[in-house]
């Protein structure tokens, strides 16, 4: 990282995690401590980037093929990189961003079956192969993540073709859910210093207390009041 850049953080984990309501209240408890961040998500985070989300997500497609999900995704990202994540960081300020390339490998990798090696070559061409400074990686049961996103969706008004709240990925079988999971924890067990695990198990409080203890870490000295 250059002299005088922001630290690029990334929140990462299954559908139903917590890690999307994580990344907000982080960012407004940074902003209190005087540190405002960019906050940003993928797919999406551009216009050209939330249109490629609406299609990547519209459960119109049915079933998509595990290489055109990757060359999307990674459309949106490099996007992405070029109008938002870049100049944030030269201009020195953190990049809170909800999912990045770690999400490309559980979902379309290890879930879909695209090679890994495959995945690499095309991160290379669309990012150099950028990766985040840390990222926080929510943990949780793919049995819990499941049940809590199946709860959210039959509550959430209807969003796409119709459907209440439901889009390709919540779709999604339990065997689905599982290896998007264990493909999660073997990527943090390939970059423990870079990807720190946060238990979103238990009540939310206690795991927002892990979120502000892991960013104190990386941007003060202790945790503030």
């Amino acid at each position: 990282m250059a002299a005088g850049a922001g630290l690029f953080i990334t929140f990462e984990g299954v559908d139903g995690s917590g890690k999307t309501t994580h990344l907000e209240r982080a960012a407004a408890w940074l902003a209190a401590q005087g540190i405002p961040c960019q906050v940003t998500h993928e797919p999406g985070g551009t216009p050209l980037g939330d249109a490629l989300r609406t299609v990547f997500l519209d459960p119109r497609w049915g079933q998509v093929d595990g290489i055109v999900e990757l060359l999307l995704v990674f459309a949106s990202r490099r996007q992405h990189l070029l109008e938002v994540i870049e100049p944030a960081l030269a201009a020195g300020r953190h990049v809170l961003c909800d999912r990045f390339t770690d999400s490309t490998r559980a979902y379309q990798g290890y879930a879909r079956g695209v090679p890994l090696s495959l995945i690499a070559e095309v991160d290379a061409l669309a990012t150099g192969g950028r990766q985040p400074d840390h990222t926080l990686l929510f943990d949780l049961p793919a049995e819990t993540a499941r049940a809590r996103r199946t709860s959210r969706r039959r509550s959430r008004p209807a969003a796409m073709a119709g459907a209440p709240g439901l889009d390709r990925l919540d779709a999604e079988d339990l065997a689905f859910y599982r290896r998007v999971c264990a493909g999660f924890l073997s990527l943090a067990a390939e970059a423990p210093e870079r990807i720190h695990r946060i238990d979103s198990s238990g009540p939310a409080e206690a795991t927002y207390a892990q979120v502000q203890q892991t960013l104190a870490g990386l941007l003060f000295k202790e945790v503030p009041a």
